[in-house]
Order: C-alpha cells, then sequence, then structure tokens
C-alpha cells in the first residue's frame, strides 16, 4: 500500500521531510499557497530555484488557499484519507486556521500528524520567531563555531533546518510503526533547537567538563584530539586528524619523521592535546611542502583519515558519487540542466530511487481535485487555489 503524504512545508525543514517521504515510494502531496511558498518564490534570485527543485522532486502539486473557508473544507478532505500530515508554520497556526491536529484527529482518527518548529509547541520561547540561522545563534551553536580570534559564525549548510526534517521524519515513521499495531495516528512535533543540542555533543562535554564551551576553529571541539585541523597546501588545503594511536604513528611514516612516534611530548594523544601548536606547527610544515592532492595521496597510502577542503565545483564532478548516483543531473523543464543530490537513504538490493523531477505550480490541482467533485475553473475564480 502507497502511503499519501500531504505536504504543507515551507522552505528546508518541512519539504525535506517530504522529499524523504516520497524517496521511500510515498504519494506525497505538495501543498502551496495560491503564491506559491517561500522556497519557490525565490526564482528571482540567481539560483535561488534550484533548492525548490531539489526539495520537491517526486512530489506531486497542488495550490490551496487555507485562509479561504471552502480552502479548508479541501484539505480536510485530502485529509480524511491521508496516512501523514507535514507543516512547519509557526505554532498555532494550523490551529487558528481551523486545521489543525486535534480537528485532523477527529477527521481520520489514523492520520500522523508532523509539526516542526524552532522551538517547540510548548514552553515560554514557543512563539520566538525561529530561522535556521537565529536557532543556530539561540541555541548556542554560532558560539562554537568559528576561531577564538574571530566573531560567532553560522554553521555553512542549515544545519538546524535539515536536522529538523531528518528528525522530523523519523518521528513520523516511527508513528506509523506504532499505528501499525493500533490504528491509530499521532502527533508528533520536533524543534529545531533541539534538534541541534544534539549535534553539539563534543562541546557539551566540554562545557560539562569545565563549565565552558568557546569556539575552536577546525581544531576538536573540545580541543582533546591532535592532530585534528584544516592544513595549508600549496594550492588550498587538507583536512587531518588522528583519533587513534596507529593513525599518528602512520602520519609520521608519511612526514618521513618516524622518531616523532616515540618523542614523550607526542607519545599518546593525551601529550598531543597538550602541546596541541606544536603538533600543529610539525603537521603544517609537512603540508606546505605538498598540493592538495599530493598530501592527500600520501595519507591515503600510509592510512591516515584526511581529505582536501573540496569545493562544490569539485563536489558536484565527483566521480564516486556520480556512481552511486548521489549527484545526479536532470533536465528540469524550468531550470535547464543542473546537478543535483539525490535521496541518501539506500535499501540493499535495491537501486537508487530516480525521482521525477519537481512539479510546477499547480501542476497536479486538476488531478487531485477534480476527482473530489470541485469544478477546478470554479475554484481557481474564487480564490479557493
Amino acid at each position: 500500500m502507497t502511503l499519501t503524504v500531504l505536504d504543507l512545508g515551507q522552505v528546508y525543514q518541512g519539504p525535506y521531510c517530504g522529499f524523504l517521504f516520497a524517496a521511500a515510494g510515498a504519494d506525497v502531496l505538495k501543498i502551496e499557497p495560491p503564491r506559491g511558498e517561500p522556497l519557490r518564490r525565490r526564482e528571482q534570485v540567481q539560483g535561488g530555484s534550484v533548492p525548490f527543485a531539489i526539495l520537491n522532486a517526486g512530489k506531486r502539486d497542488v495550490t490551496l488557499n487555507l485562509k479561504h473557508p471552502r480552502g479548508r473544507e479541501l484539505l480536510l478532505r485530502l485529509a480524511e484519507t491521508a496516512d501523514v500530515l507535514i507543516e512547519n508554520f509557526a505554532p498555532g497556526v494550523m490551529d487558528r486556521l481551523g486545521v489543525g491536529w486535534e480537528v485532523l484527529h477527529e477527521r481520520n482518527p489514523r492520520l500522523c500528524y508532523g509539526s516542526g518548529t524552532g522551538y517547540g509547541l510548548s514552553g515560554p520561547d514557543r512563539d520566538r520567531l525561529a530561522m535556521d540561522l537565529t536557532v543556530q545563534a539561540y541555541g548556542g551553536a554560532m558560539s562554537v563555531t568559528g576561531f577564538p580570534d574571530g566573531p560567532p559564525v553560522k554553521a555553512g549548510p542549515q544545519m538546524a533546518d535539515f536536522l529538523g526534517g531528518v528528525h522530523l521524519y523519523a518521528g513520523l515513521m516511527t508513528a506509523l510503526f506504532q499505528r501499525s499495531e493500533t490504528g491509530v495516528g499521532q502527533h508528533v512535533e520536533i524543534a529545531m533547537q533541539e534538534v541541534a543540542l544534539l549535534s553539539m555533543a563534543s562541546n557539551w562535554g566540554t562545557f560539562v567538563g569545565s563549565g565552558t564551551a568557546g569556539r575552536t576553529g577546525n581544531r576538536h571541539a573540545g580541543l582533546a584530539v591532535a592532530p585534528y585541523n584544516v592544513y595549508p597546501t600549496t594550492d588550498g588545503a587538507i583536512a587531518l586528524m588522528c583519533t587513534a594511536e596507529e593513525h599518528w604513528a602512520n602520519l609520521c611514516q608519511a612526514m618521513g619523521r618516524p622518531a616523532l612516534i616515540e618523542d614523550p611530548r607526542y607519545v599518546d594523544n593525551t601529550n598531543r592535546a597538550a602541546n596541541l601548536d606544536a603538533v600543529d606547527d610539525i603537521v603544517g610544515a609537512w603540508t606546505r611542502t605538498l598540493s592538495k592532492a599530493e598530501a592527500f595521496a600520501a595519507a591515503q597510502r600510509f592510512r591516515v583519515p584526511a581529505a582536501p577542503v573540496r569545493t562544490l565545483v569539485e563536489v558536484a564532478a565527483d566521480e564516486h558519487l556520480r556512481q552511486r548516483e548521489a549527484i545526479r543531473d536532470i533536465d528540469h523543464p524550468d531550470y535547464g540542466v543542473v546537478p543535483v543530490p539525490q535521496p541518501p537513504i539506500r535499501f540493499d538490493g535495491q537501486p537508487p530511487p530516480r525521482l521525477s523531477v519537481s512539479p510546477r505550480f499547480g501542476q497536479h490541482n486538476a488531478e487531485v481535485y477534480g476527482p473530489l467533485g470541485y469544478d477546478i475553473d470554479e475554484l481557481q475564480a474564487d480564490g479557493v487555489i
């Protein structure tokens, strides 16, 4: 049986949850307001529409005005036969519209309803405006990102949004599993701030151990592992770390300095961590004489965890990712041929999912609303869709 998912998600968090359902084979119905969701409206910005194309692949698309009484009626009709509903509006929005959890649960007790928010559906901070940037700031992530002598820095990726989407998907899948036993759906909620907290496990350990946790640049968050840094090369930089004593011994061999293995200052990680600057100077002096490719090749030859710092141009052309179809060129009717990341979850014995390109705005209005007995032209003329 194919799951039916109503995806009211906007921008990243909700749509990524819906994207994972689409990759798993669900029939995901993207429901957009009459002007389009915010991510679609970024089309006027160069490249701004590509994230929409990535996150809404494999979905069908309808428009729906939830501020119109008949629009709410339509959502209720859709919810009667749906398995999952995803929304990441501000807390209380769906309730004020008359289509919140309690109303939909009464209409369809089997529905699993997922709410993604910044700070949760309860508590004194629930109504704070929340975006990925503000959640990173308020939840502490920015305070531990950047260099000690510089300002706080946001993570480059939309960390809180995508962690939120993954956890919302996991929660809804758990609810669906429980429904298979009880026959009853649940209301699942996640708060971006709370999922981001767990990503700072190393920083949290430093805080608990010392009462503080600051920015450490590219070094280990707890300054407890050495070497652990990004080192300069003749044409860029390479990330390198030694989490086991054999890694350090192998690195010493790669650098042509085997005597360092028995040097009491570096004989084990505890001593190396106590001599961080000296360790970084040694490793950096070696990498500065090599290109990224040369340093990476040496690290690979001697089994040292390392990787060149690559640009997205390099990543998009990566043979490994291309062979696994983790990145694939799609010919999109609106955006042309573009390389896009693909669903990351794989199942043994099954090929990677190949999702259809993201739908055009309202592409499936007639296909979805027609069988329910509605006149599409009338709905459009009345501002319902």
